[in-house]
């Protein structure tokens, strides 16, 4: 291949007049010859689809997931940006949200950066809250301008103590209150208990024991156990994960009382039915003859308490 280039440069420099003009067609033959056509092919491949300005990394995802409360990144990657600027717009109200490293918006959650060597402009949310998830552009000021488009999915997670709102032991028994938080992709920094508003610590053995478990990829599991409960752990419990929203359950420990009793003692203003139909027969007293009044008023009294029973 090189003999052959250098034996027609050399012929092109003695016989060629112009020789500029037959250097080039030399060079050209020589390459034909070697290559069969290939490598006039490829040069001429090499040139085909060169971007000459900014363009966007095809790679660069267009979905992002995160969960509610954590932190969102989405990256914007751009190759051969040169001096445009990039900017990022939220989709629903057309806010432009930064422009390269400046914030145009009040909320300062949202913050712009660039990943140095990696040519990829991030737009970063702090705390991200259910109203975030939507469509986010990535735009380059070109002429005409350029946009890559990223949507930002939320992810809320659900939670619950199983059971019933209200829970009613007898003194003496062991009550487990089971908090359950599905739907979560990243397990929480720390799950707190609160009863009636105070929290609840592992302080003594055997009377409180509090269990955290991971039983599915997205499951948190948060068990509190009461042991040998007691007359004062009645009241509101609260499950409190962080990030997150509460659940609550009301516990009543009663003393050999039937839930029934128990509530229908605490409406203290409810009246007692017979004495009201002793007061409506006393009533009568006022328009007829006091012995016959009360003996309506005592057959209604007696009438009330065998339909009570």
């Amino acid at each position: 291949m090189t003999v052959c280039c250098v034996l027609l440069t050399v012929l092109s420099f003695k016989f060629c007049t112009p020789c500029e003009h037959s250097y080039l067609l030399d060079l050209l033959a020589c390459v034909v010859v070697f290559s069969g056509g290939e490598a006039a092919h490829t040069a001429v491949k090499r040139f085909t689809g060169l971007y000459t300005g900014p363009y966007f990394d095809p790679t660069t995802t267009t979905n992002i997931t995160t969960q509610l409360g954590t932190h969102a990144y989405l990256p914007c990657k751009v190759k051969q940006l040169g001096n445009k600027s990039v900017s990022w717009i939220r989709k629903r109200d057309a806010h432009i949200l930064t422009v390269d490293r400046f914030t145009f918006i009040a909320d300062d959650r949202f913050q712009a950066f660039l990943v140095e060597n990696t040519d990829t402009w991030t737009l970063q949310v702090k705390y991200v809250q259910a109203r975030d998830a939507g469509e986010y552009e990535c735009q380059v000021s070109t002429e005409p301008k350029m946009s890559h488009f990223i949507t930002l999915n939320v992810v809320v997670p659900k939670i619950e103590i199983l059971g019933e709102s209200d829970i009613f032991v007898k003194t003496g028994s062991t009550v487990q209150l089971k908090c359950v938080i599905t739907q979560s992709l990243e397990e929480p920094a720390y799950i707190f208990w609160y009863h009636d508003g105070n929290r609840v610590l592992k302080y003594e053995e055997n009377a409180i024991d509090i269990k955290i478990e991971r039983e599915a990829t997205q499951t948190t599991v948060s068990t509190l156990v009461i042991y040998n409960t007691r007359s004062e752990d009645s009241g509101n419990y609260t499950c409190s994960p962080s990030n997150l929203d509460s659940a609550s359950v009301l516990l009543h420990v009663l003393n050999g009382e039937h839930p029934a009793a128990m509530q229908r003692g605490k409406n203290s203003a409810s009246p007692i039915p017979a004495w009201s139909h002793l007061s409506m027969g006393l009533g009568l007293a006022a328009c007829t003859p006091p012995r016959f009044a009360i003996a309506v008023a005592l057959s209604l009294a007696a009438l009330s308490e065998l339909l009570a029973c």
